[in-house]
């Protein structure tokens, strides 16, 4: 185990949230809330952050699956299923094959995507989080097959620097909304320096209509399609494909997941 001290920095967000399609409005908050929180649209990213707030909100969430997914637990099959679908593409044979070795989870949570998504394609996972009971939970969460998650890292994305060279996949879903613009390219930017020959960064998030959306339960953001595709050419990465999630719940934001290197 490596739990690193955890630093005052945003909470990772880790869940589908609702939307809406009244014109310069959305519906955000905790899913679980029987009445949405509403947040105007913003065009920029508030660069301040909700670092306290975020940090507050997540603590209060309990160390589930259903909790990791804001009350949406029943989507995560759906979700996993679609992740593998898109992940085995580079994992095919071929002359640019990503290889198995290693991934790294950002934004881990209890492990939900580690365990079964990652650990059953990889030999080895490495697990990063800002909130330590999630990462003490997924250490019984994850069962026998956990004994291959090598390292818990107890850090802000912010602050984590993949070791280079080393991952073939780094995954970070749910997790942007709770980074400024220049952290997540910042991030990005380690991140690239953390793949090995082949290997690629996957993002997996919500994503807005148009310009970027404030939540005001969790302090996160919702970015649009142009604002991410920005800021993964600011971190110097190329963009391999994306994809829509499909069958989710039309009442959530769209999800899109992106694979670049």
């Amino acid at each position: 185990w490596h739990l690193n001290p955890i630093f005052s920095a945003p909470r990772s967000q880790r869940r589908p949230a609702p939307g809406t399609t009244e014109p310069n409005w959305i519906s955000t908050g905790d899913l679980a809330a029987v009445s949405p929180v509403r947040a105007r649209a913003l065009g920029q990213h508030d660069q301040r952050g909700g670092g306290e707030r975020a940090e507050k909100y997540w603590k209060d969430v309990p160390a589930t699956v259903d909790g990791m997914l804001g009350g949406y637990g029943h989507i995560s099959s759906i979700d996993i299923n679609s992740s593998r679908k898109f992940l085995q593409r580079f994992l095919r044979d071929g002359p640019n094959r990503t290889g198995t070795t290693r991934a790294l989870d950002c934004g881990a949570g209890i492990g939900r995507i580690t365990k079964r998504l990652l650990l059953p394609l990889f030999k080895t996972v490495d697990m990063v989080d800002v909130t330590e009971d999630f990462l003490t939970k997924a250490k019984s969460y994850l069962g026998e097959e956990g004994r291959r998650v090598r390292n818990y890292f107890c850090c802000g994305l912010q602050d984590f620097s993949p070791e280079p060279n080393s991952y073939d996949v780094i995954w970070i879903q749910w997790v942007i909304g709770h980074l400024t613009d220049n952290h997540l390219s910042d991030f990005l930017k380690r991140c690239r320096a953390g793949l090995r020959p082949n290997g690629i960064v996957v993002i997996k998030d919500n994503m807005a209509q148009e310009g970027v959306i404030m939540d005001d339960v969790d302090s996160s953001v919702c970015r649009d399609l142009d604002v991410v595709h920005k800021i993964i050419r600011r971190a110097g990465l190329h963009l391999l494909a994306e994809e829509r999630q499909e069958n989710f719940p039309d009442e959530i934001y769209h999800v899109y997941t992106f694979a670049m290197r």
